[in-house]
C-alpha cells in the first residue's frame, strides 16, 4: 500500500500540470463575442465581417488603424483570423498589418489559427509573411506546441514545413513531442502528430521536469502505437 501511495505521489506534479493545461484551451484564446462584435467600428468591424472593400478604404485613410487594439488587445488581423475571414486576413497583411502582433493572451495570428485547426487560414498567413517561430502564450510556447497538444496533425505538418522549432521547451518543461503524448488521447490524430514530429527529427531524449522521456511517458499511458514509433526512432 505504501509503495502504491509513493508511486501516486511521484506522479502528482505531472498530473497537476496536465490538468492545469488541459482546461486552458477553453479560456486561453478568447475570440470576439457577438456582444463585442456588435460594438466594433472601423477596421475591427470590417475585419470581423470580412469586408475587403471597407478594409482598403479605411487603410487608405489611416494606416495606423492596422494596429489599433480592442479591449482584449486584438488587432484587426487577430479578429479576422478568429472569424476565419480569409479575404480580410489577406487584405490586412497586404496592407502591412503586423503578423507577429500578440493580443492580450499573448497569441499571434499563427497560433490562433493553429489552435482552431484552421489549416486554410494558417496557410494564408504563412504564405504572406507570418512566422511559425514566435514564442507565444502564457506558457512561453510556440504554435507547434499548441497544435501538437491538440493533435492537429495537418497544422503540425504545415508548421514544421514553415520552420517551426521542433524542440522548443515551454515553461512547463514540455516540448511539442511531449505535449502530444501527455495532453493527447493516444488516438489517431495524436499518433499522426507524433509521427510527423519524429519524421522531422524531433529530439526523443528531451525529458520533462521529472526526467521522463517521451518513450517513458507513452509507456506510462499505454499508448502502444506511440511507444512503437518512439522505439523505432531510437527513444529511450
Amino acid at each position: 500500500m505504501r509503495a502504491s501511495w509513493q508511486r501516486l505521489a511521484s506522479c502528482l506534479p505531472g498530473l497537476i500540470a496536465a490538468l492545469a493545461v488541459a482546461v486552458v484551451p477553453a479560456t486561453a484564446q478568447v475570440p470576439p463575442s457577438s456582444t463585442e462584435a456588435a460594438v466594433y467600428s472601423g477596421l475591427h468591424a470590417a475585419a470581423y465581417r470580412g469586408d475587403v472593400a471597407a478594409i482598403a478604404r479605411l487603410v487608405a485613410g489611416s494606416r495606423t488603424a492596422l494596429e489599433m487594439r480592442d479591449p482584449q488587445g486584438r488587432t484587426p488581423l487577430h479578429v479576422a483570423t478568429f472569424a476565419r475571414q480569409r479575404g480580410a486576413v489577406k487584405a490586412l497583411l497586404e496592407a502591412g498589418a503586423d503578423p507577429g502582433a500578440l493580443e492580450s493572451g499573448l497569441y499571434d495570428a499563427v497560433t490562433i489559427a493553429a489552435v482552431a485547426d484552421d489549416e486554410e487560414t494558417l496557410r494564408l498567413l504563412l504564405a504572406n509573411g507570418a512566422s511559425a517561430k514566435l514564442v507565444t502564450s502564457r506558457y512561453d510556447g510556440t504554435a507547434l506546441i499548441a497544435a501538437a497538444h491538440l493533435g492537429h496533425d495537418g497544422v503540425v505538418r504545415q508548421l514544421i514545413a514553415a520552420g517551426a522549432p521542433l524542440d522548443d521547451v515551454n515553461n512547463l518543461h514540455w516540448t511539442a513531442l511531449i505535449e502530444a503524448i501527455v495532453l493527447g488521447d493516444g488516438g489517431a490524430r495524436h499518433q499522426a502528430t507524433v509521427r510527423a514530429l519524429l519524421d522531422a527529427g524531433a529530439n526523443t531524449r528531451l525529458a520533462d521536469r521529472q526526467g521522463r522521456t517521451p518513450l517513458q511517458l507513452a509507456r506510462e499511458r499505454g499508448y502502444i502505437a506511440m511507444v512503437q514509433m518512439l522505439e523505432r526512432a531510437g527513444g529511450r
